[in-house]
């Protein structure tokens, strides 16, 4: 059986393909904009880019192919997969 590679979003390759899987519980703190925005579990997503100095990241996910800026420190709460 082949074991998942589990990922914060914040820590996630750019220019790698990967899938929501849900978020991190333990801190309550979560952003509803993370949700609202459509970050859902088993949205396929991939970081176009990363800006320096640990600042926001460009999300682009879904089937629209919608694009979206993220802090790292919101990044944080999405655990993902990488597919490729």
């Amino acid at each position: 059986m082949k074991q998942k590679d589990l990922h914060k979003l914040s820590g996630f390759p750019r220019n790698r393909v990967g899938k929501i899987l849900g978020y991190d519980n333990h801190q309550l703190k979560m952003p509803n904009k993370i949700i609202e925005m459509g970050l859902l579990p088993e949205t396929i997503f991939r970081i176009l880019y990363q800006a320096p100095f640990n600042g926001p990241m460009y999300v682009e996910f879904g089937e629209e192919r919608s694009r979206i800026a993220l802090r790292e420190e919101e990044g944080d709460f999405i655990i993902v997969e990488q597919l490729n």
